[in-house]
């Protein structure tokens, strides 16, 4: 393992792992019938989206309080997102193997924003 300066919020693990997340939804999403794309297609990239983009913003704001604040408001939306793959696979949009593997997926995302979250309120906040 490398000892790679982090640099950019591309560099966080939470964001590629999150990434991965937006593009398994978009993937999935795109097979979902018509009539939905206003509707739960809509609903669900917006708060996937929402989850990369709130880590984003979290990475360049300068102090602790703000960071936390971001990625409080990433683990929002990534919550959003797994009560939206629920009723996608009750209402028949999604089998349950992909469900299960989208939803481990948002388990990770959930794991290193919990644990980003706890870094910086451990630290003093400056």
């Amino acid at each position: 393992m490398t000892d790679k300066k982090i640099q950019s919020f591309t560099d966080l693990i939470a964001w590629q792992e999150a990434h991965k997340l937006v593009l398994m939804i978009y993937i999935e999403t795109k097979k979902f019938p018509r009539e939905e794309l206003f509707g739960l297609v809509n609903q669900m990239r917006r708060a996937v989206i929402s989850i990369t983009s709130n880590i984003a913003e979290g990475f360049s704001r300068r102090s602790n309080k703000e960071k936390t604040q971001f990625y409080y408001l990433s683990q929002g939306s990534l919550t959003e997102i797994q009560n939206q793959l629920i009723a996608a696979k009750d209402i028949g949009f999604m089998n349950e193997e992909i469900f299960n593997q989208i939803y481990d997926q948002s388990i990770r995302v959930n794991k290193l924003i919990n644990g980003m979250i706890k870094y910086f309120r451990s630290i003093p906040n400056t």
